[in-house]
């Protein structure tokens, strides 16, 4: 795949990103993104790890809308083939048109090694002659009339390289504003790059804080974000500090809490870096329950960007 005849895909500027509807029954997850949809989000970003399967729960989800993106964040190359995933992407892409988008990544090496079985040795080559072999696979079944679209999962100099080189763009998780930039500069001006966000509608700092730590101490266990985050100038001290926790300073930079205002100020940051779509996670409560109060409440910055 190259990127000489890309088009934008129909992401929206701001969309969600959950894991959410993988605790709801799916009938409730399909009413929820539903009023996604009506609320005005351009797209809704789903996860694999040891939930739904990302597929499967796309074609529930997208045959609950009429709008909408779905969009994977991300499917791991280690839990299929690249046949298989180039299968996948290719049936929902003939049924949904552009309205699916495909996201993959090199997940993690626990992940790769403990739920699949296999080898993380070279993640960056393996992701290559994944990407080689998805796109000279045999498909005998209907074809899309449109182009499928794919973005990965890039962090790092040589997978946001390959993002541009290989796929239509870029899913950045769990960075900042100042990654964006990055980014942008090496995905060029026309490239999708549509990072993560997470929010907390609290303004109580003590509390914001809390739940940011509680969500960041699976992450912070991941060698590709710790070692983004120390490229972008955050110290093992701001990582790992008192009691092994994040410093105030990198709870505050990954997650942005606070009100609308706030949090708006921090989605423009992403934008006038570069962005072209931000995926918004929101953080509430026990982090598994449907946060339809609060996604509602963001719905008013969905036409401000």
């Amino acid at each position: 795949m190259t990127n000489d005849l890309r088009e934008p895909a129909p992401l929206g500027r701001l969309g969600i990103w959950t894991w959410t509807l993988d605790a709801a029954p799916m009938a409730q997850a399909q009413e929820a993104v539903a009023e996604l949809e009506e609320l005005g989000f351009g797209a809704v970003w789903i996860p694999e790890a040891v939930g739904r399967e990302p597929f499967a729960h796309a074609a529930l989800l997208l045959s609950a809308t009429k709008r909408i993106v779905v969009a994977t964040g991300i499917a791991s190359m280690y839990a299929r083939t690249a046949v298989t995933m180039q299968a996948g992407h290719k049936t929902l892409t003939e049924a949904f048109g552009d309205r699916f988008l495909l996201g993959i990544g090199a997940s993690h090496a626990h992940m790769a090694k403990a739920l699949h079985k296999s080898s993380y040795d070279k993640p960056y080559s393996t992701m290559v002659d994944y990407l080689d072999t998805m796109d000279k696979a045999l498909f005998a079944a209907a074809a899309p009339a449109v182009r499928p679209r794919r973005v990965l999962a890039a962090l790092g100099p040589k997978m946001l390289q390959l993002s541009v080189d290989r796929a239509d763009g870029a899913h950045p998780y769990f960075t900042t504003p100042e990654h964006t930039a990055i980014a942008r500069d090496v995905l060029g001006p026309s490239a999708i790059l549509a990072p993560e966000q997470a929010v907390i509608l609290s303004t109580n700092a003590d509390e914001a804080r809390e739940l940011g730590r509680k969500f960041m101490s699976t992450y912070l266990r991941a060698p590709n974000y710790t070692n983004n985050l120390l490229r972008l100038g955050f110290t093992e001290d701001d990582i790992k500090g008192a009691n092994g926790q994040p410093s105030d300073k990198l709870v505050d930079a990954i997650c942005v809490w606070g009100t609308l205002d706030t949090i708006a100020t921090r989605l423009r940051q992403h934008f006038d870096a570069g962005a072209s779509h931000v995926s918004v996670q929101v953080l509430a409560g026990d982090l598994a329950t449907l946060p339809l109060r609060e996604w509602r409440e963001l719905s008013s910055l969905a036409g401000s960007f």
